[in-house]
């Protein structure tokens, strides 16, 4: 289902297998002026066609759906996920797992006016921030983040960006590897991405990045799956979502692979 939306509007979409719950979200959506519904879907299959068709700002997506759940949605779209996520369901185990893929928030039914009205204060704020960040860029591309600061323990360590030679998500935080040393930084991997330059890292994973420059070859497993060989030794796991996208940065074709051990 579509709505018309001012140009002006945050857009959201909503995402629940259950008609009761949609109807419930976009009552309490439509109360509030800076938001503008841009559809409903009833599956996680729909979902992917009506997110790159509508292009939302705001996502409310449920994890269980029958076939594709919430977290296939994310790991189908890849790179192109909306700002900001917000998960609704009614078993709280997911929380770890939704804010690993990126989620923002996370809303367990049933949820009161007051859990919501944060959720989306959250959502606003993010995607404001995000509208800024993208304005500031547009001014000045050439500007690029040089390095990490990062406070742990009473200390301030420097991490300078390119010698990062990956990003794992690691629950709240993302952890930045250098070499055999590890640093912890409070940012999701989805706000890292948008700060790094998008010629050196790039996603491989829903929980990974990697430094290009790090990358000595990809490894075909048993399983089916490959692995991204870095020049550290670490191997990091290559979704089959991410796949032809890091292949055509790395200019390798299908089916070449390294078979080193």
């Amino acid at each position: 289902m579509h709505a018309d939306v001012h140009p002006a509007k945050i857009r959201a979409l909503i995402v629940d297998d259950e008609p009761l719950a949609r109807s419930n979200l976009a009552v309490l959506l439509r109360t509030d002026p800076d938001i503008g519904i841009v559809g409903e879907c009833s599956s996680g299959a729909e979902a992917l066609g009506e997110i790159r068709v509508a292009n939302p700002d705001l996502l409310f997506l449920d994890v269980q759906m029958p076939e594709c759940d919430g977290f296939d949605v994310l790991e189908l779209l890849g790179g192109d996920l909306p700002p900001a996520i917000v998960f609704v369901t009614a078993y709280d185990q997911y929380a770890l797992r939704a804010f690993e893929a990126g989620a923002l928030d996370y809303l367990l039914k049933p949820f009161d006016n007051a859990r919501f009205e944060l959720a989306l204060s959250r959502a606003k704020q993010k995607i404001r921030l995000g509208n800024d960040k993208d304005k500031n860029k547009n001014k000045d591309r050439t500007q690029k983040l040089e390095r990490f600061v990062i406070k742990n323990a009473g200390q301030i360590v420097f991490v300078n960006i390119p010698e990062i030679d990956w990003i794992e998500a690691a629950d709240y935080y993302a952890c930045l590897h250098v070499g055999p040393r590890s640093h912890l930084l409070r940012r999701t991997l989805s706000d890292l991405e948008e700060d790094l330059d998008p010629t050196v890292f790039c996603r491989v994973h829903r929980s990974s990045i990697v430094n290009l420059e790090r990358v000595r070859g990809l490894k075909l497993r048993p399983d089916g799956e490959y692995e991204v060989l870095l020049e550290s030794g670490a191997r990091v796991r290559l979704s089959r979502r991410y796949r032809k996208h890091l292949q055509a940065r790395l200019g390798v074709r299908r089916g070449v692979v390294e078979d080193a051990g």
